[in-house]
């Protein structure tokens, strides 16, 4: 084929593209009584993705914003989306009408975490799933484990200690180990290196191209994928074989009662031990650094720790079938009618109860994390040990922010910790 016809291929090929795109929402829009919110939809396919990275995301979505309201369409990533980012639209897509929005991911990250997760169902599979996962990481449930995560936040900071880390790394490894416990309980003690591992590669290839050759990311991290499968159902034959009885979330899923597939608890298992990660770890690298620039918080944070010590010893448009419905979490959470002055740290703003539906850290509804409570126990008790006994300092000033898929520190903020003397 000479490049004459491989360029006219590609030209009909977009223009049929651009064709069909154009069609299909000016025919949706004509048999609709309803608009379509305001915004831009980019060019057919790409959209508006080049734009989101090419700079700040915050910044992207703030000049939406300021141009077409709290409500505005654009396409992502391959997807038209609708963005919202009032208090009162979040509430009707997590709660209210949460039935009429399914949540949706790349066919390729499905594949990779496995199609049975939680994260990629609604309705009654879902409703399952969740309670299960809540009955495993309700505050009743996860007592009987403080002692163990406790044991390793201490560990951890006695291996911090007189050293130089960048906090992000240290902080995933921190909660990788309280979420292998609470999920796998004990059993994980002998595969922990193994899972680390597998998930060190799936991590790298979660966001790669999906083209699963050899020698790709990718296909790197679909054997680390079938890895863990092979881990877990050497776990499971062995929970199987002493029958015993486990409350952590895979003894959960493993009830009779319950009636889960061997498949479909390997991709929930694996799905939530990759959620509970980078989400904890991301939010501990934020505390200690607003915590570091903010001394005052610190030492008050300190104080109330050491109390506790000495007590216990002596939160109308069109949206067309298929498009994305995203809540900007963020701008929510940073809106000034909501939280004055919402870039400057002050702990103190939460004295006194937000408004509804304006601080979902957590996200709202059935969709919400049901390890909540696991998370912010992880954070607590890290923190109760490294203010009560060791002291830390940032080894440059941390200015600059870096994103993808979290916003981070620059350089995952780097950190001198040390025991107090």
């Amino acid at each position: 084929m000479d490049s004459i016809t491989i360029y006219f291929s590609i030209f009909a090929t977009a223009a049929i593209s651009l064709f069909l795109f154009l069609f299909k929402f000016v025919f949706s829009a004509a048999h609709s009584k309803l608009p379509l919110p305001p915004g831009t939809l980019g060019w057919p396919y790409i959209g508006e993705t080049f734009q989101l990275y090419s700079q700040n995301p915050n910044t992207f979505f703030a000049s939406k914003l300021k141009k077409y309201g709290s409500i505005f369409k654009t396409h992502i990533l391959g997807c038209p989306c609708v963005m919202i980012a009032s208090p009162e639209a979040a509430k009707q897509v997590l709660v209210t009408n949460a039935h009429l929005f399914k949540p949706t991911f790349p066919a390729s990250k499905e594949r990779m975490l496995g199609k049975q997760a939680i994260f990629f169902h609604q309705g009654d599979y879902h409703a399952k799933l969740r309670k299960l996962v809540l009955r495993a990481f309700l505050p009743e449930a996860i007592k009987s484990i403080v002692s163990e995560v406790d044991s390793i936040a201490v560990d951890s900071l006695q291996s911090w200690d007189g050293k130089l880390i960048t906090t992000f790394q240290e902080m995933k490894t921190y909660a990788f180990n309280v979420a292998l416990l609470s999920i796998l309980g004990k059993d994980e003690a002998q595969y922990r290196e193994d899972l680390k591992r597998c998930y060190y590669i799936l991590e790298k290839g979660y966001n790669s191209m999906p083209i699963n050759l050899p020698g790709t990311l990718f296909h790197k991290a679909m054997k680390a994928r079938k890895e863990l499968s092979r881990i877990l159902a050497k776990i499971l034959a062995v929970r199987r074989e002493t029958k015993q009885h486990h409350s952590d979330l895979l003894g959960s899923f493993m009830e009779e009662s319950e009636g889960l597939t061997d498949e479909q608890i390997a991709d929930n298992i694996i799905g939530v031990v990759f959620a509970a990660r980078d989400t904890t770890a991301s939010i501990m690298t934020w505390i200690l650094k607003y915590l570091a620039e903010n001394p005052s918080v610190l030492q008050a944070v300190t104080e109330e720790q050491e109390a506790i010590i000495k007590a216990k010893e002596e939160s109308g448009y069109l949206i067309p079938k298929g498009w994305k419905v995203l809540p900007l979490f963020r701008n929510i959470h940073h809106n000034p009618e909501n939280f004055p002055e919402p870039e400057k740290f002050d702990p103190s703003r939460f004295e006194v109860a937000p408004k509804p539906n304006t601080f979902m850290p957590f996200g709202n509804g059935v969709h919400s994390c049901p390890g909540n409570e696991l998370a912010k126990l992880e954070i607590l008790v890290l923190l109760h040990h490294l203010t009560t006994k060791y002291r830390y300092s940032m080894m440059a000033p941390q200015n600059g922010v870096q994103y993808g898929p979290f916003p981070l520190p620059q350089n995952g903020l780097p950190i001198k910790i040390s025991l107090k003397k």
